[in-house]
């Protein structure tokens, strides 16, 4: 396929795949591990489980807000090869921390690990899109982000699968061999120094001092609460003027909007589907695991069929139909799921059972085709952060898009909380076929800007 296998041969694309392919199986093994542990093995009452899951993803998103815009900085002011390997090294002693939480199966100690591994991917997460137009042919990004994207897909399937099987302390000793492997890879990652143009965190951190010099009266002693305003302020400052550079550049603002509907419907899908399998399918833990691996290989099939599509020109002109092909094929998925016939058993049905019914291919083929179009819809979207822009920008461009959509996820699933209690399971699926449908819009006016 044109641009995007192929590079699978190349030392600018393979040691960076492999790294963030580790990095993703970490993060979704440890952050699945974590979560069936203390459900299953720690916490015995329903509303702390619930209580947990949502303190998890929060504190697991929280640090996207926070550094998201230090972690664009600073790969667009020195070289991105190192920042991987940094972050690599420090993704071992994070994983350190997070075996003997495992170990130990102490609560506190695995949400304080979480926090750490959503900070290591605030930084690594700008880091792996922006090295790509450097390390990349203009024809080729298109393709290598498709690979990475399918990658990562894969990579959240694994993890997510694994931790379903494997004990606490199996756990505990395969993150830290994929940390350790990961910072083996990042060592091949070739150099990919700051463009001559590229502003420098020093530069943003002392033009802040400068403007707060009228504290410099202050007694010596109290110095260090300067210090640490000073750094408090700069991380929300730079936030700010990531987002407000960013979001003004009409193209950005609409690629930028358009994911954040993605995220949004894919948070939603997600907050219905183990409640789908369990009370509209009735069947058991493994047959949403199946689910979810249709899902997950669907996003990677669209992911690198869009590439061919294109033959490797960033474009959004097939954004629309994406977006639309996978609302029509969201409403099929709701009529199917509400003409399902009730579970008859009160024992939830088990996947070999559940598998020999010939009708169920049909629901999971309509899932794989949703995936498909999403896949589809949403990489051409994230090479148009890193090609239309400067080199000297990119790294800052995704973390103003990592940013705002993970607040844009978070205000999709804190909607959606009172707003479920009025929708059966099947018409939630209603819901995110209509912002599949508003999202064609935006995707339709980053197409005319664009192409």
């Amino acid at each position: 396929m044109h641009g995007s296998l192929r590079l699978m041969k190349y030392r600018r694309f393979l040691p960076l795949f492999v790294t963030q392919f580790l990095g993703a199986f970490n993060d979704n093994l440890f952050k699945n591990a974590t979560i069936l542990l203390a459900v299953f093995e720690i916490l015995h009452d329903p509303h702390q489980e619930q209580k947990f899951n949502a303190i998890a993803s929060a504190v697991y998103i929280l640090p996207f807000f926070l550094f998201s815009a230090l972690g664009g900085q600073l790969a667009d002011s020195v070289d991105k090869a190192r920042v991987i390997r940094i972050v690599k090294l420090a993704e071992i002693g994070i994983m350190a921390i997070g075996a003997v939480g495992l170990l130990l199966a102490n609560i506190y100690l695995l949400l304080a690990v979480l926090f750490l591994m959503g900070t290591h991917s605030s930084f690594f997460g700008p880091t792996k899109y922006a090295i790509l137009p450097q390390h990349l042919a203009k024809d080729e990004v298109l393709g290598g982000t498709s690979m990475v994207e399918a990658g990562t897909y894969v990579a959240i399937l694994l993890g997510t699968m694994v931790a379903g099987v494997v004990r606490p302390w199996q756990a505990a000793v395969m993150v830290l061999a994929a940390a350790g492997l990961g910072l083996l890879t990042a060592q091949q990652v070739p150099p990919a120094p700051p463009e001559h143009d590229a502003p420098t965190i020093e530069e943003d951190f002392v033009e802040l001092r400068r403007e707060l010099a009228h504290f410099s009266a202050m007694p010596f002693a109290l110095r260090w609460l300067l210090d640490i305003y000073v750094t408090v302020l700069f991380v929300f400052r730079s936030s700010w003027q990531i987002i407000s550079r960013t979001m003004h550049v009409p193209r950005l603002f609409w690629t930028i909007v358009a994911i954040s509907f993605f995220v949004a419907e894919v948070v939603i899908l997600g907050s219905v589907f183990l409640p789908m399998v369990k009370n509209i399918l009735g069947a058991d833990n493994f047959v949403a695991t199946l689910m979810l691996m249709v899902f997950t290989i669907g996003v990677a099939v669209g992911a690198v069929a869009i590439n061919w599509v294109l033959e490797g020109k960033v474009s959004a002109r097939y954004a629309p139909y994406s977006a639309l092909a996978m609302a029509f094929m969201l409403l099929v998925m709701y009529w199917t799921l509400a003409h399902w016939p009730p579970p008859i058993e009160s024992d939830l049905i088990e996947w070999r059972d559940f598998i020999a019914d010939p009708h169920v291919y049909i629901l999971f083929g309509e899932l794989f085709l949703v995936s498909v179009a999403g896949g589809m819809f949403v990489v051409p979207l994230y090479a148009f952060l890193t090609t239309t822009v400067e080199k000297s920008e990119a790294a800052r461009t995704v973390a103003a898009n990592n940013i705002v959509t993970s607040g844009a996820g978070a205000l999709a699933a804190l909607l959606f909380v009172p707003v479920q209690h009025f929708l059966t399971i099947p018409q939630a699926f209603l819901v995110v076929a209509a912002i599949c449908i508003i999202s064609t819009w935006f995707v339709q006016k980053l197409h005319k800007a664009c192409d």
